[in-house]
């Protein structure tokens, strides 16, 4: 008679697949809908505006910047106002969405200690609640621009598509930098005085046009100067990017998306016992 031998499950063996990891997610979509959620109520539960902080957040930013920069940059930018919001909302949106990744791997590590959840679940909803508040930002750029009187093009409706390269790369390179912060805590504080250097290094505040030519190919290498001119472009010169200038965008935002995808979930097993 021959013998019925059982399976045997072996943990150590058990490795979560970039493919399987994006499976377990689709399952837990509620899960991230309601993570998404929470985050937006709780964050302005107690403030009299609530939501409309995150209107007012990059707004005020704008105004002060403005104030500080006009006089340098305004003639040479028309609509400095509309340039410099622009290049904020892109930002704004890249900086809290990568450092609330961050901060929910490092929460949700005792709960993956506890229960099963795809630990992707947190970094993706962290992205999803900086793409509500982006979305919702795009409101007082609105404002601003019938104010400034900047000229609305047929090219906003590449808009979607600028989105989409962003949060394509903010995705990625959260997964993978919140992945390196449960493995060396000192990413977390690091990546604070990066993100500094980072925002000067791309041309929110001053144009384009008064970088030296020299200088240009090094801020070439660098993805947000990119993104931000993705965005940039059909709402303040009124055009689409050439395939000399979306080709770049596209190649970070994917390329991207999957090293930070494939690292991240190559480390899942790991992340209950790191945090």
């Amino acid at each position: 008679m021959a013998s019925s031998a059982k399976p045997v499950y072996d943990s150590a063996s058990y490795r979560v697949s970039a493919i399987s990891e994006l499976k377990e997610l689709r399952k837990y979509r509620y899960l991230l809908g309601q993570l998404i959620r929470r985050d937006i109520l709780t964050r302005y539960k107690r403030s009299v505006l609530g939501v409309a902080w995150t209107m007012l957040n990059p707004l005020g930013t704008m105004l002060i910047l403005t104030f500080v920069f006009s006089n340098f940059f305004k003639s040479a930018v028309p609509h400095y106002p509309v340039y410099i919001l622009s290049g904020l909302l892109v930002w704004n949106f890249f900086s809290q969405g990568t450092n609330a990744a961050i901060s929910g791997l490092v929460w949700g590590g005792s709960l993956l200690k506890r229960i099963y959840i795809p630990s992707s679940v947190f970094g993706v909803s962290a992205i999803g609640t900086a793409l509500v508040n982006l979305i919702l930002s795009l409101v007082p750029l609105v404002i601003v621009m019938l104010i400034d009187g900047a000229p609305f093009y047929w090219s906003l409706l590449f808009l979607p598509v600028s989105i989409l390269l962003l949060t394509a790369f903010t995705l990625g390179f959260g997964l993978f930098i919140s992945s390196l912060a449960v493995f060396f805590p000192d990413v977390a504080e690091m990546y604070q005085v990066l993100l500094t250097a980072w925002m000067y290094l791309t041309p929110i505040i001053y144009p384009e046009n008064l970088i030296s030519a020299n200088w240009m190919p090094i801020y070439r290498i660098n993805p947000m100067y990119w993104m931000v001119k993705m965005f940039r472009l059909p709402i303040f010169e009124g055009r689409l990017p050439t395939w000399g200038e979306l080709l770049p965008a596209l190649v970070w935002s994917v390329g991207m998306l999957v090293v930070g995808w494939v690292y991240f979930t190559s480390k899942t097993e790991e992340y209950a016992y790191r945090v």
